[in-house]
């Protein structure tokens, strides 16, 4: 376990706010393309050739790499075209990787994860004819407030407003009055969840005059693995943060919800699990019991909608932020804790959901 401060990386936030305010995209529309009764959208397509390359967590991480081949794969079968796929075992496949893309003739490549964006930004400037479409980073590198290349469309996701209804929702849920947090390292993707919780818990505080606590992360500092696989390493965070009384806790990076599942497993106690990035009830049936709610982000509709615009001359690399208005992002049912829930506190996260996307209730990001 590793207690780490806020790092260099605000400053990368920041600048790539500054990227965002050139506008955000709207909600994913249902595409004709390869439908309906238009013949000449499916021959049009039947040359398009989508790609995807994964980080290292791979494309059954139950969580975004996951999300983003199903919106390609989706793409790909209205359009009538098999897709190509390429799994990342370690950080030195990721330029490799795309070069093998670029060379098999791919027209629309999708880069799951920041950690690509350097081999991104090189592989877009060397072939501007193929659209490339990065997710959970703004393609800023220089950090002048640009995209780094024209041809690059971020999609990125305000995952601090769906985390503020499961801050909320987790401290209205919590009887021990503490509830937990930690991530895989100090990234602002990552720490975006863990920003949105800590002020979901805090508003809750102020509205009902509680003083539920969140372990973990203060704002500033909190409890990073260091990586983003399962292991002895998010195992021991998260019990480590077990040990303090929680009985909600959120895991923030991919497959570390599987160490703290087995952590709570293990504890002998009640304790609920939040999952990040994916439903996790659905994509992970065995967490099923323990799940409250996850915070989502709806990465196979962007990623669709994306390599949809590409296939029918209709890219654009304005970036893309997902939102609680555009459905970007948002929180799980709560599916067997659908009964463990008072009915008055699930009111109440519907009528703060609306209060955000209304902008009575303010959640900051790195976003903006």
């Amino acid at each position: 376990m590793k207690t780490i401060t806020r790092s260099a990386f605000a400053g990368i936030a920041a600048v790539s706010a500054g990227l965002l305010l050139a506008g955000c995209g709207t909600a994913p529309e249902e595409s004709t393309a390869g439908g309906g009764d238009d013949g000449g959208s499916n021959e049009a397509a039947s040359d398009f050739l989508p790609c995807i390359v994964s980080d290292f967590g791979g494309f059954d991480d139950k969580s975004f790499n996951q999300l983003s081949l199903e919106g390609v794969e989706q793409a790909a079968d209205e359009l009538g075209v098999k897709a190509k796929e390429v799994e990342s075992n370690a950080e030195t496949d990721y330029a490799p990787n795309l070069e093998n893309l670029v060379a098999q003739g791919c027209n629309a490549i999708v880069s799951v994860g920041f950690a690509l964006a350097p081999a991104t930004i090189e592989n877009a400037n060397a072939n501007p004819d193929i659209d490339f479409i990065l997710i959970d980073d703004a393609a800023d590198a220089d950090f002048d407030g640009e995209t780094d290349a024209p041809t690059i469309k971020p999609l990125l996701y305000d995952t601090a407003q769906a985390a503020f209804l499961a801050g909320y929702l987790s401290a209205g849920y919590s009887e021990t009055g503490k509830v937990g947090t930690f991530g895989g390292q100090e990234f602002p993707t990552v720490t975006i969840f863990m920003d949105g919780f800590k002020q979901g818990v805090d508003y809750y505080n102020e509205e009902k005059g509680a003083d539920v606590s969140v372990i973990g992360w203060d704002g500033d500092t909190g409890t990073f693995t260091g990586g983003f696989e399962a292991g002895p390493e998010a195992k021991n965070a998260a019990q480590n943060i077990i040990d303090q009384g929680v009985d909600v806790l959120l895991p923030v990076g991919g497959p570390i919800y599987q160490s703290a599942l087995q952590a709570i497993k293990e504890s002998d106690s009640e304790i609920a699990l939040i999952g990040a990035d994916a439903d996790l009830y659905e994509s992970d049936p065995s967490t099923a019991e323990y799940v409250l709610t996850s915070i989502m982000k709806n990465m196979h509709l962007s990623t669709y909608q994306a390599v949809m615009d590409s296939a029918n001359g209709a890219f654009d690399p304005t970036p893309y932020i997902g939102t609680l208005e555009n459905e970007g992002v948002a929180i799980a049912d709560l599916h067997d804790f659908s009964d463990k829930v008072d009915a008055d506190l699930l009111a109440e996260v519907d009528a703060l959901k609306e209060s955000i996307i209304a902008g009575d209730v303010t959640v900051e990001s790195y976003l903006g």
